[in-house]
């Protein structure tokens, strides 16, 4: 069985294991949190889809860490100005561990 859950604006497809790199939630490793944003559920040959959510689903999962993400440069540069300016991002994740999923 697999479902489609929406977390932050973002779907990814999950099944029961399945470790998320997921945009930075606010909760401490270890934490649960519960998703009840589930837009389809696949299980062997019966298929439900939401609109836009399927009621009754849920996904429960667990923080496991949360990590920073590569190292992003950003360069701007005008030719014959002198200027140029360069800027350093990393992008703040959460790493989720999907433990139930219940439709």
């Amino acid at each position: 069985m697999y479902v489609l859950i929406e977390i932050l604006g973002k779907q990814y497809k999950v099944e029961e294991g399945t470790l998320l790199k997921v945009d930075k939630i606010d909760k401490e490793a270890g934490a649960k949190v519960e998703f009840d944003s589930v837009l389809l559920v696949k299980d062997g040959e019966k298929t439900a889809v939401g609109t836009p959510y399927v009621k009754g689903a849920k996904v429960s999962a667990v923080v496991e860490d949360q990590v920073k993400g590569d190292k992003m440069l950003i360069y701007k540069f005008k030719k014959r100005k002198g200027y140029r300016r360069k800027q350093g991002h990393r992008q703040q994740y959460s790493v989720i561990k999907i433990d139930k999923i219940t439709a």
